[in-house]
């Protein structure tokens, strides 16, 4: 297959990796991008994880909380200028109260119905307008709605919107201490960006493929070393069991360090039973949402003054 210079420049925007790496993985891979850029990982060139992570679009995220149903959206603009603005807002904020009263899976649903606070027209039809009025290309990228029925609810948003988070607990007691002990849980989870509440989410596929990850790194920086200094398989082996455990560590909720802990060692999930406890209560985090806005979007750099210039000129 030919690797065009499109083909290049995407997988290096994905990955950061070198351009002569980017257009060498995608042969060795014939031009296949996931291929490419795992590729590109095992030989330790790429950081793509926390590349696709990255802020790199305008607009706001929003969540909202009605007795035992919870909603989050997510609207982008392409300026943050437009997401300071009154007329952008107000469309979050109605996309957001329309998502709480719907049961669309999909934003491709969502734009076909009619609009929470004017049935005359559509979701789609309204989002016209506002294009038309702002002067700016704007699109709901995503929604989730949460129902909790054993439990309680609490949201928070951080940065104004930048990053909103939904957490649903499952609690015999509900009290200011547990919303309280909850609202930190949100807090931890927007500051920290865990994948998972616990390790039993994580399915054996996804451990295994990070575990080829791992190993395909350590071998390869055990090459590099000189060879009196080489570890042996069965070492390196154990230093990938400490990896992978570190990575996962990272990752869950209940197992990443609270950062509110005064020992600075405590795990949130320690935090959760000591809280249970004080309260004499079963409680436990069942699920969360965290949104944050422009994730995994590649932003268009603009250069102001080549854009003057280009006015200037004409």
């Amino acid at each position: 297959m030919a690797i065009t210079a499109a083909m290049v420049k995407e997988l290096r925007e994905l990955t950061g990796a070198g351009m002569m790496d980017c257009k060498k993985a995608l042969g060795e891979t014939d031009g296949d991008m996931d291929a490419a850029v795992e590729y590109l990982r095992k030989n330790g060139q790429a950081k793509a994880e926390k590349k696709a992570g990255r802020i790199a679009a305008e607009g706001l995220c929003r969540v909202i909380v009605d007795n035992n149903t919870a909603a989050a959206v997510e609207v982008n603009s392409e300026t943050d200028f437009v997401a300071k603005n009154e007329e952008f807002q107000s469309l979050v904020d109605g996309v957001v109260k329309q998502v709480l009263g719907t049961d669309v899976a999909t934003v491709e649903e969502l734009l076909l119905e009619k609009w929470v606070d004017d049935n005359s027209k559509t979701v789609q039809e309204i989002l016209v307008e506002k294009i038309s009025k702002i002067g700016e290309n704007l699109t709901i990228r995503r929604f989730e709605k949460v129902t909790a029925n054993e439990g309680c609810l609490v949201s928070y948003t951080h940065g104004g919107g930048r990053i909103g988070v939904i957490v649903e607990a499952v609690t015999d007691v509900v009290n200011d201490a547990i919303k309280e002990a909850l609202m930190n849980v949100a807090m931890q989870i927007a500051a920290l960006n865990p994948k998972y509440v616990s390790e039993a989410e994580i399915s054996e596929e996804y451990k295994n493929h990070e575990k080829e990850i791992l190993l395909a790194q350590a071998l390869l920086e055990n090459s590099q070393l000189p060879v009196e200094k080489q570890k042996s398989n069965d070492i390196i082996e154990k230093m990938l069991i400490g990896r992978l455990n570190k990575e996962l560590k990272e990752i869950c909720l209940l197992e990443q360090t609270y950062v509110k802990a005064e020992d600075g060692k405590q795990s949130v999930g320690k935090y959760i039973e000591q809280v249970a406890k004080a309260n004499n209560a079963k409680l436990s985090v069942k699920k969360f949402v965290r949104f944050e806005t422009g994730e995994g979007i590649e932003k268009k750099e603009d250069n102001f003054a080549e854009e003057v210039a280009k006015q200037i000129a004409n």
